[in-house]
């Protein structure tokens, strides 16, 4: 069960469950291995699960039509991702998410998230919690997007998520931020000149 520590912790912090809900929850997980560069979904894809992190560290991101990319989320060690679009509706997905280094995911299939919403109503609770988390993130996001300037943007960036700076090449968190690279470099020498 030791695979399933963290997951079960994370959980913890927001239902209880007794040994029998946490043997019948853990049964509905797959567990699987990622090397650097691997993909665990692809936009076009038809999107099946929903990962949790449980080692490791995960992008998120969107390729548009000229090829540039945008990140969309980071999901390091202790987080949940997925196309949440493409996981509910059952379209094809619209991200791409990928290993940013060697990685350990445990997912639960659309079908088997379906199961234990049913068999467990409980998790319909825990689920609203970290759909809202995710939905007042994204909204957060989106104003200081409008109202912010970049240089705010990187300062926010740094007080919400310290581990992802150091988990991250710098070029994916400028792609975060809607910057270039470049001007990220410039944001950070003036940081440290101040």
């Amino acid at each position: 069960m030791e695979v399933y520590d963290l997951i079960l912790k994370n959980i913890a912090k927001h239902i209880s469950l007794d040994e029998s809900e946490q043997s019948y929850f853990c049964s509905l997980l797959t567990s699987k291995q990622l090397v650097f560069k691997e993909f665990v979904l692809m936009e076009h894809q038809s999107c099946q699960y929903f990962y949790f992190v449980n080692r490791g560290a995960l992008r998120a991101y969107f390729l548009n039509k000229e090829g540039k990319e945008s990140t969309i989320m980071f999901a390091l060690k202790d987080w949940w991702v997925t196309d949440m679009h493409a996981f509910v509706k059952g379209q094809p997905a619209m991200l791409n998410v990928v290993a940013l280094e060697q990685s350990e995911i445990l997912r639960i299939s659309k079908t088997n998230f379906d199961l234990l919403l049913k068999e467990l109503p409980k998790f319909e609770q825990f689920f609203r919690v970290i759909f809202q988390n995710a939905y007042i993130r994204e909204q957060l996001r989106t104003i200081q997007n409008l109202s912010l300037t970049a240089a705010e943007r990187y300062e926010n960036f740094i007080l919400k998520y310290p581990a992802v700076i150091q988990q991250v090449p710098q070029k994916q968190i400028a792609s975060y931020l809607g910057i270039t690279p470049e001007f990220l470099s410039l944001i950070r020498r003036r940081r440290t000149e101040k």
